[in-house]
Parts: C-alpha cells; structure tokens; sequence
C-alpha cells in the first residue's frame, strides 16, 4: 500500500514538474520586449534609427539601429504604410528600413492560444485515469483477499541451503523426519509394500528448540518446494477468508508436488472447537474444519507433506491429531550436554574465537539452554568482544553472556549505599554457604553482589549433569537455599528488606508444587490437587477445576506453611554453625563484589555433612556405617 501511495505521488510530482517547465517556457516565449508608442516610432523613423520593422497583426516588433527590441501597438484594420503617411513620414524614409509582415503561426502560436484552455481539462483526464487505475487495484486486492500468504521457497531460491548437517542434536527427531525425505525422494519404494505414505508431522517442542529449522532441513534434504507461513495468517476478521486461503494453499501444493507444507504456530487456528463465544473464533473453526478437509482429500499418491510446529499442543483439536491427518508426532527437546556442545559449534562458525575456548566447559554451565538461547548467547559474546576491541572472542566473553542471558546485563552505574551493599552480601552469602553444605544441592559456581537486570545480586549454582527427574530431597534442599538469604538478613541485622520478595515467592511455589503436582507431601498423601481446563477463549490460567474441598484447601495450605518452615529452620541451624564462614564471604563480597568457584571453595573448604548442624538423610547415615564395616574387616 505504501509503495503504490510513493508511486502515485512521483508520478503527479512529475506531471506538475511538466506542467511547471511549460509554463515557464511560455512565460520566456511570450516575454515582450519594451513598449514604443506609434510617436516614438515615426521620430525614431525620420531620425534614422530603425533597422528593422516586423509586423504580426496588430503588432509591430522594431529593431534599432542599436540592436535593441521594440514593440508597437497600431490600430486594426489599418496597414503600417498609411499610418507612417498620415503621420507624416515620408516614403524615402520608409523604403530604407526593412519592412517585413508575417502572420500568427507555429507552434507558439498554437501553443500560447490553446494551451490554457485545454491545460485544466489534461490535468483532469490524469486525475480521473488515476482514480479508475486505483479502483481497479482495491477491486484486484479484493479478489486476492482469499488466496494464501504463504511463502513459496524452490531450490533455486534456497541462499543458504539448511540440511540435517545444520541441525546439531535431537538424533531421533532427525531419524523420524528423515522418513519424510525418503517419502518424497522415492515413494514407490513404500507403495509398493502397501505402505501409505504420512500425510502429517507435528513437531513439538519448546520455543527455541529448533522445530522450524528442522522443517527447512527437511526441504533442503529432499530438494523439494516449500511453503511457510504461520497459522496467524489464516485468520482474518471477515469470516470464510481463512478457509479460502486453506484451499488456495493446497491448490499451490498440488500444483508444485512433491513439495513440504509448514505451518508454525498451528496452534493459533487448530485449538479444540466448541469453546469459542463467536466473531472471529467462528472464523478460526472453520479454518480448522477446511485444513482437516484438506488433509482427508489428499490423493493417496500426491506427494505433499504438511509439517506443523507448536508449542502447545494441550491446545490441540484431537481431530487434528488423529490418524490420517498428522500421524507423527516428532519431540523437539530440549538439548543435552552433548547437544549443546554441538550446538555452540555449529553457532560459532564463522565467528573468529579464541583457542583457549572450551566448549564442554560452556555446554556445563548452560542447562535448559535451547537452541536459540545459545545462539543468542554467541551472539553476546561477539557483540562484548568487539565492545572490548577484541580480536576474537574468549572464555570470558562466553561466561559473562551467560549470566547476561540468565539475569540481564550488568548496572554498575547503580548506586548502592555501604549498608545495602553490606545487606546484599550476606544475603548473597547466606545462599551459597547454604547450597555449599545441603547434600542435593548443586555446586556454586559464582557470587555477586554487583546489580544483574533487577537483581541486586546473585548466587549462580548450575547442576553437574542433565536432569529430568528430581527427587524430593532436592527440593526440600532446594527451599532451604531459597530462604538463607532471608534468614541470613534477619540474623545478622535483626529484620528484612524486600530483597527477599523474590526469593520468597519462588519458595512458595515450589513448597505448592510439591503437595498439590508432584504428590510429595507426608501429610496429604500421593495425590495431585486441582486440574487445569483449557478454556480456548479465555486462557488457560483462568479457569481451574478445583477437585478438593475447603477443609483440603486449609490442609494444603498449612502444609505450605510446614514446608517453608522447616526449610527456614534447616537454614537458621546451618548458618548458626558457619556464622564465621559467613562472615568471611561476606567481608570478601564487599571488598572483591564477585567470588567465583575456586576463591569461594577456598573460604568454605569441601563440602562435609558432619557439621551442618542438620539431620542426615538414610542414605547418609547407611553409607557411613557401609565405611565403618569395611574398615574394621580391613583391621
């Protein structure tokens, strides 16, 4: 729209810039030289000092002898010659000037006697062609308003072609989508077994774990047309265009099998039906309705593969997700330390880096990074390298983007008074030396007391390896760690500040989450309480069926209570035993602001559970006396 708006306005531009040089030419053409009455003349004849006298009509255009131009009005209908003899000249004088008539004409002429007469009606013509030429533009865009925004993408227009090669990690999600290559590479090798080709592949993941990129690395594979837009593109406010552009979109498809369909976010246009209040979720259903029509007209033998990609798939019509529509569906996870060491490889290229840099070392300290994130955590390097005017780039540059991308970037401008920053370091110290001394805790790695993001500072402690289960003792330690911070303010000056707002509100969710998700409370039993419903048209978080009763409620929240005391109990007792290591983090903070893993497991020594002032788990105390039997068989 904008485009057409510029070109209409430089094409007036010009034709009023046209306009303007014609006028101007005829302002010079018509441009009269100095006026000379009928007197002047003939004294300026009788004296001798005409050269030249041209007549045109009415006018009479004179040269003198000086080359200088002259222009005399004389009465119509009377010829030069009578008039010089009425007034007295004689013919002597007449016959030695160069007397010459010539009548109006030429383009001047015509020019200057049509031209402001049919000038208004041009510029009129223009203006009703143009009006007519837009017309017709709004009628063409209206008759497109139903076909597909997809974007079509032939090998030929591939710049940079993505392959599986690209992909670093997720060796299953490749395995099964490499099916789709073979698919369209050579389909009768499976139709001759009977075997009927997938018409649908859902990829589902997190944001960032690389669900789109696959789905180009399958086109690249294959060598096939791709078609990608996102399900947002189907929906309009006028009802019916999303399904027009449904069968647009598979009408292209046929035309240029074999060939991948992707649609990402399918989500926006393929939630469960029957939820919606009307308007423009009406419009959404009957999407939805034209893509699973779509997808059941296929001929058996078209090869065309629809690739969706969501990150909800709670949200999913089950129409969509039954057999014959998408019959596979492919988990992006997120990747492992393996995966994530290959991912930094594959993001680094091109990228001059230092050779000091340890890619294991960086996949260590970025668990539950995504695909994205660690791309994203490449880039920050480079762009603090080249901050720094560094050639390349180097382990530092690696580990100060990770805590920017975990907690924001670095205030040192902010100003912190001495009993803040004193207040900041022993709450920060209260963290570490507690997660120091929990037995299932992870290690510390770092601590700071120099502002990140909103964060006044912060105690970073990463796990040793990939986890995706956790049992209950890690999470009872894990309260402990997130109230030693309060505790250790209220300790050591006798009341709170509300820098432990955050870590109070994370405690109570997971003291929640323990009873009410994961079924971990003694008291209440191995149960979970409530159950989300997916209200489409309202949200998810806004509806919750609540499957207990009000006397529950009270239990679940005293057990809440229960959990986050006893932690702030286990935290008071380990900090009342390590009050001088305390001390010593703290002074350290204060004078350094940051401790990392070496110089803080200097102060605080290995880790030992004699002295925690705690009780030790079964396990602990089982493993204890397994040492104790073997040294007295050894004895």
């Amino acid at each position: 729209m904008k485009k057409n708006v510029l070109k209409n306005f430089l094409i007036f531009f010009a034709i009023f810039f046209a306009v303007a040089i014609i006028f101007s030419s005829m302002g010079k053409m018509n441009k009269e030289p100095q006026k000379m009455t009928i007197g002047e003349l003939v004294n300026n004849i009788k004296q001798g000092k005409i050269s030249e006298v041209v007549v045109k009509g009415d006018t009479i255009n004179v040269t003198l002898a000086n080359d200088e131009k002259r222009v005399v009005k004389k009465e119509s209908g009377e010829s030069l010659s009578q008039t010089l003899n009425n007034l007295g000249v004689s013919s002597g004088k007449i016959s030695k000037i160069n007397i010459s008539v010539q009548d109006k004409s030429g383009f001047k002429y015509w020019a200057s006697t049509l031209l402001p007469y049919l000038l208004p009606f041009l510029l009129i013509g223009v203006l009703i062609y143009f009006m007519f030429r837009s017309i017709q533009g709004a009628n063409s865009k209206a008759m497109m308003f139903g076909q597909s925004q997809a974007k079509q993408v032939d090998k030929s227009q591939q710049k940079q072609k993505v392959t599986f090669k690209n992909v670093a990690g997720s060796e299953e999600s490749k395995q099964e989508l490499g099916e789709v290559v073979e698919f369209l590479k050579n389909p009768k090798k499976f139709q001759k077994l009977g075997a009927r080709i997938p018409k649908g592949f859902l990829l589902l993941g997190s944001p960032g774990t690389g669900k789109t990129l696959m789905a180009r690395a399958v086109s690249g594979e294959a060598e096939a047309p791709f078609f990608h837009l996102s399900g947002s593109e189907f929906v309009e406010m006028f009802v019916g265009v999303g399904a027009s552009r449904v069968r647009d979109l598979f009408k292209r498809a046929k035309k240029n099998t074999p060939c991948i369909i992707f649609i990402d976010e399918i989500d926006a246009v393929a939630r469960k039906r029957g939820a919606g209040l009307g308007g423009s979720h009406d419009e959404r259903e009957q999407t939805l309705n034209q893509i699973l029509a779509e997808m059941d007209g296929f001929d058996p033998e078209t090869n065309i593969i629809v690739i969706a990609a969501t990150n909800r798939p709670d949200v999913l019509d089950p129409a969509l997700l039954r057999p014959g529509r998408f019959d596979r569906q492919v988990i992006v996870e997120e990747p492992d330390i393996n995966e994530r060491e290959g991912i930094l490889k594959v993001h680094i290229k091109k990228k001059p880096l230092s050779k000091k840099v340890n890619f294991r070392k960086v996949a260590e300290r970025t668990p539950g990074f995504s695909g994205a994130d660690l791309a994203n955590l490449l880039n920050e390097a480079a762009i603090l390298a080249a901050r720094n005017n560094q050639a390349t780039i180097g382990m530092k540059n690696i580990f100060d983007s990770i805590e920017k991308v975990m907690m924001g970037p670095e205030r040192r401008s902010r100003i912190m008074s001495e009993k803040e920053k004193k207040i900041t370091a022993y709450h920060e110290g209260g963290h570490a030396l507690v997660a120091r001394f929990m037995p299932h805790t992870d290690p510390v790695q770092k601590v700071s007391i120099i502002t990140r993001g909103k964060a006044g500072g912060y105690t970073l402690k990463l796990p040793t390896e990939d986890k995706k289960m956790y049992p209950r003792s890690e999470f009872i330690d894990e309260l402990a760690v997130l109230l030693a911070g309060y505790v250790s303010e209220k300790k050591t000056f006798g009341e709170v500040t509300t820098g432990a707002t955050y870590d109070l509100r994370r405690a109570t969710s997971l003291a929640r989450s323990l009873i009410t998700d994961y079924g971990m409370s003694e008291k209440l039993g191995p149960r979970t309480f409530g159950s989300n419903q997916d209200m489409v048209f309202l949200g998810k978080e806004i509806h919750e069926e609540k499957d207990y009763s009000e006397k529950t409620s009270q239990l679940i929240d005293e057990e809440v209570s229960d959990f986050i005391q006893n932690a702030v109990d286990k935290a008071r007792g380990l900090l009342n035993n390590k009050q001088e290591l305390l001390k010593k983090i703290a002074d350290e903070l204060l004078g350094k602001e940051t401790l990392e893993k070496e110089r803080f497991e200097e102060i605080v020594g290995k880790k030992k559970t004699e002295a925690t002032g705690v009780k030790e788990s079964e396990k602990t105390k089982e493993a204890k006396k397994k040492e104790e039997g073997k040294k007295k068989r050894k004895s």
